[in-house]
């Protein structure tokens, strides 16, 4: 059978623009609704253990969606899957605006975390129309539209958020969600052209997580797999209570924490786009990954032993906005320590895994990385909600940082099991 394949876009297309997006407004849109998921939930008279569940619902909706919507969008076309998610997304977050309770916000949030994993069709659109030689870059772009998403959704939400007016001060970000889900969807609509390449129905087709045998045999990837898991899990704990924790710390709200997020997001950017390529190439990628990890676990321990009276309440006024940042403005410092660590480990954790891995296996070695990463996000708030409960607020932080330890020191091993392959090749 010979695939119908468009014609091939020009590279300032409008195509490419929608791509761009489709991943921005997911990125966006997870953004708005992480600074005020844990006050929203409470005004659902929710739980803290209920409030980390709204994360690990949506990360579970992302596992088991992405290979779905891939290997649907190979036998029906890419633009009318990325039309189902997009739609998707737009009712999900109508939906969460009127939940009625905390458990049908859980509901909803695993309907709209399945509609968000659609990166495998956007990446399998940009394949079908960019010739070979191009693809990194506009691969790249698409990375790029993840970061900048995580910069803006949070800020953005911060700013929206008005909890003087009660629920519906909660419900403007995630209309805004909405709306900006529903607008990509009217640029598939009029700007993408299907491009598939249909699939030979005859073809075997690689098991769901396949690749786990091989990744055990590897003692290079089988560590990188548990860094993975380690440091996603803490990160996702943080995150999932965050809100909580400061509010109980220092009295924060939805603003303070995502503008704290939006800070996290623009150094990871920076980082990532600066100096992680640098490190990596001057002291190496797994001893880079280590040190990412340590700073990643002590940005986590100053959060929670740095008194709130250290440094004195201040207000930034943006004009249309007053913006207090309270008693305990230092935990933004730490936290941007730990995100300077946690952007050493997403690129290092990838450039390890190609390095270590035939050319082709790389593919099944790269989604099985992302596929730990999900596993991370989905128990790693469970567990944050269960210490959280039980145990008291600054336990989630302490087991996340207790657990870059171990993360650290299978990120050195895998250095050295790679400098002995290299050594016995």
């Amino acid at each position: 059978m010979t695939p119908a394949v468009a014609p091939r876009e020009a590279p300032g297309s409008p195509a490419l623009a929608v791509l761009f997006a489709t991943v921005f407004i997911n990125l966006v849109g997870f953004g708005l609704v992480v600074p005020l998921l844990p006050f929203f939930a409470r005004s659902l008279s929710a739980e803290p253990w209920q409030v980390t569940l709204l994360f690990s619902a949506y990360s579970l909706g992302q596992f088991f969606a992405e290979p779905l919507w891939g290997r649907l969008s190979d036998r029906i076309g890419r633009k009318p899957v990325l039309l189902m998610t997009l739609v998707a997304n737009t009712l999900g977050y109508l939906a969460l605006a009127f939940v009625p309770n905390v458990w049908a916000a859980i509901a909803v949030r695993l309907f709209t975390g399945f509609g968000a994993g659609n990166v495998s069709t956007v990446q399998g659109y940009v394949a079908d129309v960019t010739p070979p030689d191009q693809r990194a870059g506009r691969m790249g772009l698409i990375g790029a539209a993840f970061g900048l998403g995580f910069i803006v959704g949070p800020g953005l939400g911060g700013l929206l958020t008005q909890p003087q007016l009660g629920r519906i001060g909660y419900q403007l970000p995630i209309f805004t969600a909405a709306a900006m889900a529903a607008l990509a969807a009217v640029g598939v609509v009029l700007f993408l052209r299907e491009s598939r390449a249909k699939a030979d129905p005859a073809a075997p087709r690689p098991a769901f997580l396949s690749g786990i045998r091989d990744a055990r045999a590897s003692p290079v990837i089988s560590r990188v797999l548990v860094v993975t898991l380690i440091y996603l899990a803490g990160f996702s704990a943080m995150e999932s209570v965050f809100g909580l924790w400061a509010g109980e710390r220092h009295g924060w709200g939805a603003r303070e924490v995502g503008l704290s997020f939006m800070v996290m997001g623009i150094v990871s950017a920076l980082n990532q786009g600066i100096f992680s390529g640098r490190l990596a190439r001057r002291f190496g990628e797994t001893r880079v990954l280590a040190i990412g990890m340590l700073m990643f676990g002590t940005s986590l321990v100053i959060q929670v032993v740095a008194p709130p009276d250290w440094f004195p309440a201040m207000r930034l006024d943006l004009g249309l906005f007053v913006v207090p940042i309270v008693q305990g403005w230092v935990v933004p410092l730490a936290m941007t320590v730990g995100a300077f660590g946690m952007s050493l480990a997403m690129p290092n954790i990838s450039a390890i895994i190609s390095r270590a891995t035939p050319p082709d296996r790389q593919g099944a070695m790269l989604g099985l990385n992302m596929a730990a990463g999900s596993v991370a996000r989905i128990f790693g708030p469970i567990v944050a909600g269960v210490l959280f409960s039980s145990l008291g607020a600054d336990w989630p932080f302490l087991v996340g940082a207790a657990l870059t330890v171990p993360a650290a020191i299978m990120a050195v091993n895998a250095g050295r099991a790679m400098r002995r392959q290299s050594a016995a090749s």
